[in-house]
């Protein structure tokens, strides 16, 4: 467990163990989440990270995409836009 004071301002100085845990660098963002009463301090890029993750779940089965090399010919298709 680690302890943090707050300032007068409402600051807290992230330990650093937990910093190196959270990954978290200056200038990084960070959330806090309330949930069943807790309150959740995380890196707010690993949070996001993991939202388009689960959004993309099932995406590359659905468009056929199976491995490497079927990644390999779609990033090699060139573009071709229609205008309208």
């Amino acid at each position: 467990m680690e302890l943090a004071r707050v300032t007068s301002k409402g600051q807290i100085t992230i330990p650093v163990e937990i910093r190196k845990k959270l990954d978290l660098k200056e200038g990084d963002k960070v959330l806090f989440i309330e949930e069943d009463g807790r309150i959740i301090f995380a890196n707010s890029s690993y949070v996001a990270f993991k939202d388009l993750q689960k959004e993309m779940d099932g995406e590359a089965a659905r468009v056929r995409i199976i491995d490497e090399n079927d990644v390999l010919n779609l990033v090699r298709k060139p573009l071709i836009f229609q205008c309208s």
